[in-house]
């Protein structure tokens, strides 16, 4: 029988869905994986293998590392890490870099307390400014990478050279100046109580079934197919269980005096906030997918018309702008800012997204893997701490386990047919 097929235009709704890969139940999910792995797709798989391992072998040679107190401290220590790798993965994933991120954080900070402290301009309105400076940096960076086609390596070098600059001139010599706001110092120093740790679960087991069953309401009204059901329940259940015993732990007593120090850490759910955001934002919007198709091939995706030089633009705008949300947990934490702030952990930022499984050369990563990579150097800064070893063997660990990470992602697209960049 012949006759002309004519085919139905491709459904606006199925092209804003998520892409889920392989559907089916859970053997086809773990088929599916073990391909992506054997091609060599290993995402977050050795930076999770990697965080195990460290963590039973400080387990073993330090008593110390498995408390409830070195616990809570990790997380704190951590989380500005945590802000920055993410803030990082959003220029990682074109293939771009940004090596301004963490002194441009320490402006932003420098601005925020020298308005504060020294002019008297309420907190809010000075942190407010602390972030217009992210914002405008990353739009300058933007500017030069995306419309003057300077390679983002040599703008934000430039920019890291000459913002330290600036922030001496803002500081002083030799100045510091300490926070007085007690709710920023609150955001590292606090708690949440132990019933606010419980509803934060629940919250979080709304937000993911909600995010979820939406997902799955949006695939079925375009006709797409949808992965089993049980797996949104095995998801649950396992966030259930694992966040069971980490607010179970948290909320232990951890004080060492007659004061009782107990609760979730109130940087953990702004965190996790920050990260629902951003992965909402490259998985579920076409902001995030043009991320992704332009890290791949940008020049396939400006053909299919992607405006590649606006995407770029506000990666860079979203990168600084959370590398100043990074250097606010960070100053939180010590209570006080110097003109060093940011100086030395933009490298350890980049390196915590290529541990967790961001590819230097674009196109692959998610900002769940940065947050694990960062958790990996903090396990490692954290526990060659309690060993008593001196900082650089800390140094030396770390950068070994950047090249290791390098290395395997190198290979990785060898063996999946990408093409390495020299």
């Amino acid at each position: 029988m012949s006759g002309t097929t004519t085919n139905a235009a491709p459904n606006p709704v199925a092209s804003d869905l998520i892409g889920s890969g392989v559907e089916g139940g859970l053997g086809d999910q773990i088929r599916a994986w073990w391909q992506r792995v054997r091609g060599g797709d290993m995402g977050a798989l050795p930076a999770v293998g990697g965080l195990i391992v460290l963590s039973l072998l400080f387990t073993i040679l330090s008593p110390f590392f498995l408390t409830e107190r070195n616990f809570a401290n990790l997380l704190n220590q951590a989380a500005p890490l945590v802000v920055l790798g993410m803030a990082l993965v959003f220029v990682l994933l074109l293939g771009e870099i940004d090596l301004s991120a963490g002194v441009t954080g320490g402006v932003g900070m420098a601005l925020f307390v020298v308005l504060n402290s020294q002019f008297g301009i309420p907190w809010p309105i000075a942190l407010l400014a602390g972030f217009g400076f992210g914002f405008l940096t990353g739009a300058l960076i933007g500017f030069f990478v995306a419309r003057v086609g300077i390679p983002s390596f040599v703008v934000t070098l430039g920019l890291f050279l000459g913002y330290q600059g600036l922030a001496l001139v803002i500081i002083g010599p030799g100045g510091l100046f300490r926070i007085e706001v007690p709710e920023l110092i609150a955001l590292q120093n606090g708690n949440l109580p132990v019933w606010a740790g419980w509803v934060m679960l629940v919250v979080i087991l709304a937000i993911s079934a909600g995010t979820s069953f939406w997902d799955r309401a949006r695939r079925t009204k375009a006709g797409v197919p949808n992965r089993a059901i049980s797996l949104v329940f095995i998801k649950l259940a396992v966030i259930a269980v694992l966040g069971g015993i980490f607010v179970f732990v948290l909320n232990q007593n951890r004080g060492q005096s007659v004061n009782e120090v107990a609760g979730v850490p109130i940087i953990v759910p702004v965190v996790l906030l920050i990260l629902w955001i951003g992965t909402f934002a490259l998985d579920r919007t076409k902001f995030g997918r043009y991320v992704y198709a332009i890290g791949g091939n940008a020049e396939a995706a400006r053909r299919s018309g992607v405006k590649v030089r606006w995407i770029k633009w506000w990666a860079f705008v979203i990168c600084s702008s959370l590398a100043v949300a990074a250097m606010l947990f960070s100053v939180a934490r010590v209570g006080s800012v110097d003109a060093t702030v940011g100086r030395d952990i933009v490298l350890s930022g980049v390196a915590a997204a290529v541990v967790g499984g961001v590819s230097l050369f674009g196109g692959r990563g998610r900002l769940m893997h940065a947050a694990i990579g960062a958790l990996v150097i903090a396990v490692i800064t954290n526990g060659l701490g309690l060993l008593n070893l001196p900082a650089g063997v800390n140094l030396l660990v770390t950068g070994g386990v950047l090249i290791l990470a390098a290395t395997v992602d190198a290979l990785s697209r060898l063996r999946s047919g990408g093409a390495m960049r020299v």
